[in-house]
């Protein structure tokens, strides 16, 4: 094979990663064909069976691409954070901030546009249905661990599984505002603003620590052992 021959084919393959990215974050993972891939990519349909296998395989490089550069950040962070702290608990706001802060930084580095990057993140986590690859996973169950272990240091008496529910109602809100941040603008007439993505991290920051931190004042001081109020499996 010519080097030519070669460079044209990688050039196949990222374009037409690059045209799944875009069609699945504006109409997700279910509505978006392998000819309306190729069509945008200006290819034929059988390279997506020759570079990737399968649809399947092509939508597990998209997840690997955006999905692991943040899992791999989060955990960087958690592990300068425990460095620093030397065995001391982290203050909840700490945990999130390396929980949340890599889906702004790895978005400068993406070629998609913020809006299109929040919204494929979103629909990766949010999407019924879209499972994640296996080594995607993975590596995402070893970092949620750690954030969970994280989080029992610093709510002290927290039950593990009162610890985990709260994450993950946290995430499921957190993947809600990445996928979906324009559609408070139209229900509030325009009053909710339009502020910029440090601002709603900052917002959401303050919002997730409450929540993590609720009961935790009673634990401490000898109240019940486990938070009031019932535990709800929402759909996200």
């Amino acid at each position: 094979m010519s080097a030519v021959a070669g460079d044209s084919k990688v050039a196949t393959k990222q374009r037409l990663i690059e045209a799944a990215e875009m069609l699945f974050a504006d109409e997700g993972f279910d509505r978006v064909s392998v000819r309306d891939i190729t069509n945008k990519a200006g290819a034929n349909v059988a390279a997506v069976n020759y570079h990737f296998g399968s649809r399947e395989g092509l939508v597990a490089v998209v997840m690997a691409r955006y999905i692991n550069p943040v899992t791999e950040e989060r955990l960087a962070r958690l592990d300068a954070l425990e460095r620093r702290s030397a065995g001391k608990p982290l203050a909840i706001e700490e945990i999130l901030e390396a929980f949340i802060r890599p889906f702004t930084t790895q978005v400068r580095r993406s070629e998609l546009s913020e809006k299109l990057f929040f919204k494929l993140m979103g629909r990766m986590f949010g999407q019924q249905g879209c499972e994640l690859p296996p080594l995607v996973e993975s590596l995402f169950i070893t970092m949620a661990t750690r954030f969970q272990k994280a989080f029992a240091r610093s709510l002290p008496g927290m039950p593990a599984d009162e610890i985990w529910w709260r994450m993950h109602l946290m995430s499921g809100a957190m993947i809600h505002t990445m996928a979906h941040s324009d559609k408070v603008q139209r229900m509030s007439g325009g009053e909710a603003g339009n502020p910029t993505t440090e601002q709603t991290l900052s917002r959401f920051i303050r919002f997730s620590a409450a929540g993590m931190r609720q009961g935790a004042e009673e634990i401490e001081a000898g109240g019940e052992d486990k938070p009031k109020g019932p535990q709800v499996e929402f759909p996200f």
